[in-house]
């Protein structure tokens, strides 16, 4: 079990190293993120876009490019279906974002085509170190989808139950959030964590997963918290993946734990045939050599699994 970045980073060092295909490669923070981990072994690049911009933005800052593979693309929507292609066609294990609108590599990855389209949904997966907790923590989905409904969920945590798999965890144990406790139809996603739950009872999101729920976020990862409220629970205070009902909710709560209780982090797309890695120019370099060292280590679990 992978429980801070530190074993992350050495667990994707110590594998077969993957080959990432990164679409617009042209942008500055993600070719030095790149390049670093690639340096460290973690990773083969696949620089797809402008070719001279990337030789041009390498040179300003020290990073040697000679022995990448390099593709010209000069066309943003090409260079997606280029990159996404190298995946699908087995000539590259993850996707990455460089400087790109998020929708187009998107519309690449669902292309029935040349795409990574899976029966599942497309959903964002944060992992997050805090030091006010003892592992890392998942939460989704934060990212993409708005205000899923009780079958988008499923998928949802499907997906993320993928990942923690990848990092790990033999026992996997979900929150699904709420406001309160106690089932209410006046608040729906009472309702449907409560179904979740049920779902899990039934093995339906596989044996080694215990799904808990409606449950709020303090007894969720609060042992002491639990205790007082008498919420007796395997998953209070030793919870694996946060389920929230809204993007606002997994938004909010991802950014305080970022801005507010200083966690590093690490992002991925989950549900197509392989990871997509997306970082946002706000994330620091730190967070950026996570998330493609998290994408490298799930590339490399899909492959055996």
């Amino acid at each position: 079990m992978i429980k801070n970045f530190n074993e992350l980073i050495n667990t994707a060092k110590e594998q077969t190293t993957m080959k990432l295909a990164v679409a617009a490669a042209q942008d500055e923070d993600v070719l030095i993120a790149v390049c670093g981990a690639a340096d460290m072994g973690i990773i083969k690049p696949v620089l797809i876009g402008e070719v001279e911009k990337i030789k041009e933005i390498a040179n300003k800052n020290g990073l040697d490019v000679s022995g990448y593979e390099l593709i010209n693309r000069e066309d943003l929507v090409e260079a997606a279906r280029t990159s996404v292609e190298l995946v699908s066609t087995g000539k590259a294990d993850f996707v990455m974002k460089g400087l790109i609108d998020t929708s187009i590599l998107l519309k690449a990855v669902l292309d029935k085509e040349i795409g990574l389209r899976t029966d599942s949904l497309l959903s964002h997966v944060m992992v997050y170190q805090a030091p006010s907790y003892h592992k890392l923590l998942f939460l989704t989905d934060g990212g993409m989808n708005i205000s899923p409904g009780l079958e988008e969920k499923a998928m949802i945590l499907g997906n993320s139950i993928r990942a923690a798999k990848a990092m790990g965890i033999d026992k996997v144990k979900v929150s699904c959030l709420t406001a309160k406790e106690k089932v209410s139809p006046k608040m729906i996603a009472t309702v449907d964590a409560d179904k979740l739950k049920s779902m899990g009872d039934k093995g339906e999101f596989g044996e080694d997963v215990i799904v808990e729920g409606p449950i709020a976020f303090d007894l969720a990862i609060s042992k002491e918290a639990a205790k007082i409220k008498k919420f007796d629970s395997e998953v209070a205070g030793d919870t694996d993946i946060l389920l929230v009902p809204t993007i606002e909710v997994g938004n909010g709560i991802g950014k305080a734990l970022t801005y507010m209780a200083n966690a590093e982090s690490a992002g991925i797309i989950m549900g197509a045939k392989a990871p997509v890695v997306l970082v946002s120019r706000a994330d620091s370099h730190e967070a950026k050599l996570n998330s493609i060292a998290l994408g490298s280590v799930i590339a490399a679990y899909k492959k055996i699994n």
